[in-house]
């Protein structure tokens, strides 16, 4: 048998340079490339290696910086998502602080479904220095370390406690990682000694080897049974996910709704799984979805959901669907989300495979010609909403919905729109018209602050001949902004709309619905005397300067009631550009969207002295009254 000596990391640098994803006729490589950010726990470890295999062969396995851990993680799902999860990075961190920043990272991307494989550095294994620097120390169990924090966070963990576990933690780590149904995060502790200590490693381990995605197909008989509850229903609905578009299942999914007439409704994660003006997208649904879509949703007898995790705000916490005999038919590649809601007709299967299969069984079914034009009038009723949202204002201080409309029309249809936080996510979700499967990226799942940036990062290494727009509101641009350095460094052009609504603006409208008052949502000067940050002395932060300062390009919108076409212009000039472009605007948080009769459950406070509060406990009442098992 043919070895070679190697230190543990060199091995893993170079297996995982030779690993590949095969879709069909698709390959492509896993991991092409590493992130990292050294310390003394990876510097002689994972750095070594990586600084060796540069100077040996640059492209076996290419180096890119960060300058936050989390931010790692961030740009790997943004690159996974447009890359439909065939590939991702690999992240390394060093010990304690290091390893501990990516645990934000690891969570958005198991929440989301979306592979991210992790590389945090342990102690020593040895424990001859016991405790080294920024080691973790419990009295009650000496070997737990930040990293046991991953535990909970990934879909998969294991730790190569010496050389020889390498083999079996690498293969099952890369097992897990390109699972469609178990992908998620994917932690290999590494300790500081073991990966500088050497092996004999095979040469079958570092040989090139494919990973054939799994495609399951619809069993026989639970397929029947979604076919008989779809033939038997009178107003049928399709909610969309993630799904449809991981499986590149859109061309079936419109394929489908052409030949029934089944409108759809789409999660977050689906969006783009039909272009916008397709006579069978209503858009989004649930919480932030649209008036078209919900008001279908809630007299549905006959839900099909494909490749959706039915989160709270799909279902609108569970009140968006209200006939009393509506069944669920949920396809999903995982049993996990199929089942979801006590569903009886649960289909456990790729999208595409499924809906290529209930494209046969459906060759004369069609929903009624007074139902079509219901849903045709409900479409251009939301429709004309929308266009209505759009029209400029003429405000100093325009509102978010006109914003997204001038950055949607200067946009072209392969654009994508990056997103996660704030009040934008629900604003985009109804009001952005999407015009290309993978034009709409919004990290819903985990919601989180600080992941437009890098998260926009990741998706343009992905999608190198599309531009990124990244919209992003001065709360969430505040939590993760330094990875505009990385942009810098590399030359990687994104375009970043930056709207200053001085505070939080989501946070602050349902501060208002559950009788808080926006209380800590704006950012304003201490008030010593009130003890709180509810004055009217906004804060002299300059973040049109700050972006500056990382050496991107900045476009300054003034505060005049032509906002809007400057806005227009400054978008002109950033898609020309090849250089990283921050558009910074100011805006009114409490200029709404058109309402879409959505809701969301949060609670408010049973008891108080407060009056708002106690009439938001009213409404709070008359809506969780509309909520239902939802049992199918």
């Amino acid at each position: 048998m043919t070895t070679r000596r190697m230190t543990v990391s060199q091995a893993l640098v170079e297996f995982l340079a030779n690993q590949w994803t095969v879709d069909g006729d698709h390959r492509e490589r896993s991991i092409p490339g590493m992130f990292g950010i050294f310390g003394h726990g990876n510097v002689a470890g994972i750095g070594q290696a990586l600084k060796q295999a540069n100077a040996e062969q640059p492209d076996l396995m290419p180096y890119y910086q960060a300058r936050n851990e989390q931010a790692m993680v961030h740009q790997s799902v943004g690159y996974a998502r447009v890359h439909r999860r065939l590939g991702t990075f690999a992240s390394a961190a060093s010990v304690g602080p290091g390893a501990a920043n990516m645990l934000t990272g690891a969570a958005l991307a198991t929440t989301n479904r979306m592979p991210a494989l992790l590389l945090p550095s342990d102690t020593f294994a040895t424990r001859v220095a016991d405790p080294v620097l920024q080691q973790l120390e419990l009295p009650h169990d000496i070997g737990l370390t930040v990293n046991d924090a991953f535990r909970p966070l990934s879909r998969f963990f294991d730790r190569v406690q010496r050389p020889e576990q390498l083999y079996s933690v690498a293969l099952n780590a890369m097992r897990v990682l390109l699972d469609p149904a178990e992908t998620g995060a994917v932690t290999i502790a590494l300790p500081e000694d073991v990966q500088a200590e050497a092996l004999d490693v095979p040469a079958e381990f570092l040989a090139p080897r494919e990973w054939h995605l799994r495609r399951p197909l619809p069993e026989r008989a639970p397929l029947a049974r979604a076919v008989e509850a779809i033939r038997g229903a009178r107003k049928p609905m399709i909610i969309a996910g993630g799904g449809v578009i991981y499986s590149a299942a859109e061309e079936q999914l419109r394929r489908f709704v052409e030949l029934t007439g089944i409108p759809v409704g789409t999660s977050q994660a689906g969006g783009g799984v039909l272009t916008w003006d397709h006579a069978q997208n209503l858009g989004g649904v649930g919480a932030t979805g649209t008036l078209a879509a919900n008001r279908r949703a809630a007299e549905a007898d006959v839900i099909i959901g494909i490749g959706t995790r039915y989160s709270d705000f799909t279902t609108a916490s569970r009140t968006a669907f209200q006939n009393p005999d509506v069944t669920f038919v949920n396809i999903n590649v995982a049993a996990f989300d199929a089942y979801k809601h006590g569903t009886q007709v649960a289909v456990i299967a790729d999208a595409r495979e499924a809906l290529e299969a209930l494209l046969v069984e459906f060759e004369s079914f069609r929903i009624s010609d007074a139902d079509a034009q219901s849903i045709a009038a409900s479409k251009a009723q939301w429709d004309a909403l929308v266009d209505e949202a759009f029209q400029p204002s003429g405000l100093a201080l325009p509102g978010q919905p006109e914003i997204i409309g001038a950055v949607q029309a200067s946009s072209d249809p392969t654009d994508v729109v990056v997103q996660a936080a704030g009040s934008l996510p629900g604003d985009l979700h109804k009001l952005w018209r999407v015009r290309d499967a993978l034009g709409y990226h919004v990290e819903y799942a985990f919601s989180c602050m600080g992941y437009e940036i890098a998260g926009g990062i990741g998706v343009r290494r992905g999608a190198p001949d599309r531009d990124v727009i990244v919209m992003v509101g001065d709360g969430s641009y505040l939590m993760l902004n330094s990875e505009l350095v990385t942009a810098v460094a590399e030359g990687i052009k994104i375009i970043v709309v930056l709207i200053q609504n001085h505070g939080y603006a989501s946070i602050g409208h349902l501060s208002e619905t559950v009788g808080s008052e926006r209380f800590g949502t704006w950012y304003r000067e201490y008030d010593p005397e009130q003890r709180n940050f509810q004055g009217e002395k906004i804060l002299p932060v300059d973040l049109a300067a700050n972006a500056r300062s990382y050496g991107v390009d900045v476009i300054e919108i003034e505060p005049r009631e032509d906002a809007i076409e400057q806005l227009r212009a400054a978008m002109a000039t950033a898609k020309a550009s090849d250089r990283s472009t921050v558009i910074h605007i100011n805006s009114d948080p409490l200029i709404y969207a058109p309402d879409g009769e959505g809701w969301w459950d949060v609670p408010v406070a049973e008891v108080s002295t407060l009056d708002s509060t106690q009439q938001a406990l009213i409404d709070y009442l008359e809506q969780r009254a509309r909520q239902r098992p939802l049992l199918g």
